[in-house]
């Protein structure tokens, strides 16, 4: 687990993208009340970051550029154009702070 903010850098419901670790993974993380989602801030229809324009919609991050929705907890799309999932991270909040495991994706 690699730290990557503190719990309230983080604007509820707003994706926030980060490089994480030696190889720079670039993650986008999405605040939900107590609750921190970590996907891959790539868009697997697009190739563009979430993180750069993305919206956070009842169903989960919506890319910017073709509208595609990807649940928080699993990476899946539900909404076309987008068919493949992003990864999605583990993540740990320990005393404020927001931990994330780039390691292995867990879906």
């Amino acid at each position: 687990m690699i730290k990557v903010c503190s719990l309230t850098d983080l604007d509820d419901r707003k994706p926030s993208g980060f490089d994480v670790g030696d190889e720079h993974t670039p993650i986008v993380l999405v605040r939900d009340g107590d609750t921190v989602h970590a996907l891959r801030d790539v868009c697997s229809h697009a190739e563009v970051a979430f993180s750069d324009g993305g919206d956070v919609g009842r169903d989960g991050v919506v890319c910017w550029l073709h509208g595609s929705c990807f649940d928080l907890r699993t990476g899946r799309p539900s909404t076309p154009p987008a068919t493949e999932a992003v990864d999605v991270f583990a993540v740990e909040l320990r005393a404020g702070d927001v931990y994330v495991d780039v390691t292995a994706a867990v879906n």
